[in-house]
């Protein structure tokens, strides 16, 4: 069992300084809210000018750094990080309500975050690159820098993992930060900086400041200093981020991730078990709090009962408990407010539709002091349902019955997102129309660790279409770092190479 040795009061960090402020707020565990984890500064629009000037004269040095050097840092980081597994893996399941599978699995995804892209760097030199002479005596070169002060604004729900690859993606390239963390999740972030600033990085490259989006992230996305944003949460959040950044003298760099209603297909060819398995996983794993849970199951209507069963008898061994109990498959939802949605969406379920498992609240064996959800099995919405168009980032799946492939295909392209898919098939004509035509950035058939999750850094890129991303580039992959540079093209007489 984990277990909190203290309430912690953290401070803001801006430049080489802590800075305590006079007004906190405090932050309970979602697996029982008698837990408090820490009190945690509100910070400021000053706070976050601070910071942001503190990020700008850091990064004349820092981007000056020898690339071997933020290479070296980022590689110790990756080693302290292995020798603290287990420690922060904790901070995952008391902060973030992450069964144990789940939290060492985002610890290690900060960690391949750090080794991949420094890898990446390694092997493109850092994106520096000569090319042929244009005429003789005239040399010409490319080059990749830096922007500047990038604004890092954490998910609630990957707050190492995720929150890590960002912050990487931009100090690795020579670019600074300013990071904010998730107002329901902060714990693991402070880990984050902590871990960063042991394995080397100076003061004033990595600044963190907490607090309200309207105190701190609004001020902070819409600061003229600020040179890129890199940001993973809602679709909502994210376009508002996009609308400001349009009322800037000059546009600059939006990397965003903004989740998905992603759709799994199951069709008549299928293996069914295997289906049900990677539907169940990919649907209730962390309570269907990822951007790429499987929120929408569309069914060949021959096989649609045979499939329903299967999946109820599955989802009955999805035990919901206490995370840091050994038997968990999953834990909470992250807040009451989320167990508030969750509630009004199984009563929108029930009136429109038919809930033919789970949908209430779990009260027993002390699970009445968290936010235990069980998960839902929904069918007979039509598919225009708000519920079947919308993501809700909650352990509910929608199930729905199909005629032929193009009309499933269609069905799952049909919402505004794109982030991820998947189909269960033997059938290879099947599964070659599903890649042909299904608009998503990442894709999975017959998918082993789940229907619609699974990417792996440096194998698959991770990234959305749509409304899910703004850039058309995925994590995890060669061109990821790419997005944090600018290219610069030299002509210079071959005497006088710059």
């Amino acid at each position: 069992m984990v277990r909190l040795k203290q309430t912690r009061t953290y401070s803001n960090h801006i430049g080489d300084k802590e800075r305590p402020t006079e007004s906190h707020f405090s932050v309970t565990s979602p697996i029982d809210d008698t837990i408090i984890l820490g009190r945690y500064p509100k910070g400021t629009s000053k706070d976050v000018s601070d910071a942001l000037t503190a990020a700008e004269d850091a990064f004349h040095t820092w981007r000056k750094t020898d690339l071997s050097v933020r290479i070296r840092i980022f590689r110790k980081a990756a080693e302290i990080a292995r020798t603290e597994k287990f420690e922060l893996a904790a901070l995952l399941t008391i902060g973030n309500g992450k069964n144990r599978r789940e939290a060492m699995g985002e610890v290690d995804m900060g960690i391949d975050y750090m080794e991949y892209y420094s890898d990446q760097m390694v092997r493109s030199n850092g994106y520096d690159g000569e090319v042929r002479s244009p005429t003789p005596g005239e040399g010409a070169k490319n080059v990749m820098l830096p922007y500047g002060p990038w604004a890092v604004i954490c998910p609630f729900n990957f707050p190492f993992g995720i929150a890590l690859g960002m912050t990487t993606g931009v100090l690795i390239t020579g670019n600074t930060a300013v990071v904010k963390p998730a107002s329901p999740s902060p714990t693991a972030v402070y880990a984050l900086y902590g871990l960063l600033v042991r394995a080397g990085v100076p003061p004033g490259v990595l600044n963190l400041v907490s607090g309200s989006g309207a105190e701190v992230g609004e001020p902070l996305v819409t600061h003229p200093k600020v040179e890129g944003i890199v940001f993973t949460g809602s679709l909502e959040i994210g376009q508002s981020i996009l609308r400001s950044t349009k009322e800037r003298k000059y546009q600059i760099p939006v990397i965003l991730e903004l989740g998905g209603k992603n759709a799994a297909i199951v069709s008549d060819k299928a293996d069914l078990t295997r289906a049900a398995r990677g539907v169940v996983s990919s649907a209730f794993g962390y309570s269907g709090q990822k951007c790429v849970a499987c929120s929408r199951v569309y069914v060949h209507n021959a096989v649609k009962e045979e499939f329903l069963k299967l999946l109820v008898s599955m989802t009955k061994e999805f035990k919901v408990m206490d995370p840091r109990k050994r038997d968990c498959r999953t834990g909470p939802v992250i807040h009451s407010q989320a167990l508030h949605d969750y509630e009004k969406a199984v009563s929108v379920a029930k009136r429109d539709g038919k809930v033919i498992f789970g949908g209430a609240r779990l009260m027993n064996d002390g699970m009445e002091r968290g936010n235990y959800v069980a998960p839902t099995i929904v069918t007979g919405l039509p598919e225009s349902h708000p519920m079947v168009k919308n993501e809700l980032f909650l352990p509910i799946l929608v199930v729905q019955g199909y005629n032929d492939l193009k009309q499933a295909v269609d069905n799952a392209n049909d919402v505004v997102y794109g982030l991820t898919a998947g189909i269960c098939s033997e059938d290879q004509q099947e599964t070659d129309y599903f890649l042909d035509n299904i608009r998503c950035g990442t894709v999975f058939v017959n998918g082993v660790r789940g229907a619609t999750n699974g990417a792996i850094t440096g194998i698959h890129a991770f990234g959305g279409w749509k409304a899910s991303g703004s850039t058309g580039r995925g994590s995890g992959d060669i061109y990821y770092l790419m997005q944090f540079l600018k290219q610069q093209s030299r002509a210079f007489p071959m005497k006088k190479v710059p």
